[in-house]
């Protein structure tokens, strides 16, 4: 997870998700990448889990895993407690 979030067009892809589910074009256009770059991240995002993905039809809608997120952010907690 840390790897795919220290990538700067993927972590702005995360920041785009809470709360809502969004279609890979909508995503797409906030960017200034092209499809094939969009799917090479979504694809490292769904593999650690930080993204789910639902398809319907050709398209992709992608939503954030909020679980997979609060465990992470309980590892860096707990990591950081470590440390001290």
């Amino acid at each position: 997870m840390c790897k795919a979030l220290g990538d700067p067009n993927r972590l702005r892809i995360v920041k785009m998700l809470p709360g809502c589910e969004k279609c890979a074009c909508v995503i797409l256009e906030a960017f200034d990448i092209t499809q094939p770059t969009l799917s090479h991240h979504m694809k490292i995002l769904c593999d650690c889990g930080l993204v789910n993905v639902r398809k319907e039809g050709k398209w992709s809608y992608y939503s954030l895993n909020c679980d997979a997120l609060r465990n992470f952010q309980g590892f860096k907690t707990a990591s950081a407690a470590c440390l001290l």
